[in-house]
């Protein structure tokens, strides 16, 4: 077994009424361009499990396995933790219809969107949990068509031992320039790994820096172009790379988020509790500490996304705001 994450510091406080009522406590790591840690808090180097944070670089394996896509809205669905609206389950159904499957060959748990408007539209018409509607299809979807370019069996593609599989760890365990700490179950059935907040942050500016025509890129670019299909309309994602130009974000459960940016740098957070209220502010702060980035400091959206209002009677009266 390899290193025990042993918990971060105070980075988010919800402060009612000028009164701190909670405190969340986690990690951060902040990178420059360079890759050189600039600023950190917490536990950086002992691993985590990255969540859906993963999916950019099993994105990369996929495609170094064979996987062909016509189109980067594609390859963006792929690494997407998508909202599950029409948008996302569109793509994904043609997806898997190309490749003469339906969301039967799925493997991830039939689920509603996580946009609750959307939620609210499929049960008004009489549907429900859906295979395509859960935030993960398109990382499956993209597993099960790389199988069939590379020629391997879909049975069980999700298991831990199977060709796919080992492709995605070694890509995982290269990008990051880690070995894998633990294997887990992540929460679409696939395999998740554990590696450090420092590992993963480095692996995101390899991504945005790699050369054109790179798989690294490749996937880099897809995400960025197309960021509402990697999350969603209200996506904190989607928000962000849409209001940043050039910043890839993808954040995982947990309370897990990762950016970079290229001639900027990189972050990678772990909110200990998981709570996903404490993300935005506390990676606004992180980017903010990002010295010379001109998009950043001009970009609307972090102002946006630095303190969470709380509300009492309707009014706000307070909010979640950075302590780090």
């Amino acid at each position: 077994m390899g290193m025990i994450y042993n918990g971060g510091v105070p980075l988010a406080g919800a402060v009612r009424s000028d009164f701190v009522e909670s405190v969340h406590r986690g990690s951060v790591v902040v990178l420059g361009p360079d890759g050189a840690v600039t600023a950190s808090a917490g536990d950086v180097e002992a691993p985590v499990f990255p969540r859906s944070s993963n999916k950019p670089f099993q994105g990369i394996g996929m495609l170094r396995s064979g996987l062909r896509l016509a189109d980067p809205a594609d390859l963006a669905i792929v690494c997407a933790s998508h909202s599950g609206e029409d948008v996302h389950v569109e793509r994904v159904t043609a997806l898997l219809r190309g490749a003469g499957l339906d969301e039967s060959a799925l493997h991830c748990p039939p689920e509603l969107p996580l946009s609750e408007v959307a939620a609210a539209a499929v049960l008004r018409s009489g549907g429900g949990p859906s295979r395509s509607r859960m935030n993960c299809s398109g990382k499956h979807t993209g597993m099960l068509l790389t199988c069939l370019a590379a020629g391997w069996p879909v049975r069980d593609y999700w298991r831990p031992e199977h060709p796919l599989q080992q492709r995605l760890r070694a890509a995982v365990e290269e990008l990051t320039g880690e070995r894998a700490a633990a294997v887990g179950v992540d929460g679409c059935g696939a395999p998740v790994l554990a590696v450090s907040l420092t590992g993963l942050a480095r692996g995101y500016l390899r991504l945005v820096t790699a050369e054109p025509g790179s798989p690294e890129r490749a996937v880099a670019d897809a995400m960025r172009a197309h960021p509402v299909l990697v999350g969603g309309s209200d996506a904190d994602d989607t928000r962000l790379m849409s209001g940043v130009p050039g910043l890839l974000a993808k954040s995982g459960a947990e309370g897990i988020v990762a950016v970079a940016a290229p001639g900027v740098g990189a972050v990678a957070i772990k909110i200990d509790d998981g709570a996903k209220r404490a993300r935005p502010p506390v990676l606004v702060s992180a980017l903010r500490r990002l010295a010379g980035s001109g998009a950043l400091r001009q970009a609307t959206v972090l102002d946006e996304l630095a303190e969470l209002p709380l509300y009492g009677g309707g009014e706000p009266v307070g909010a979640v705001r950075p302590l780090w």
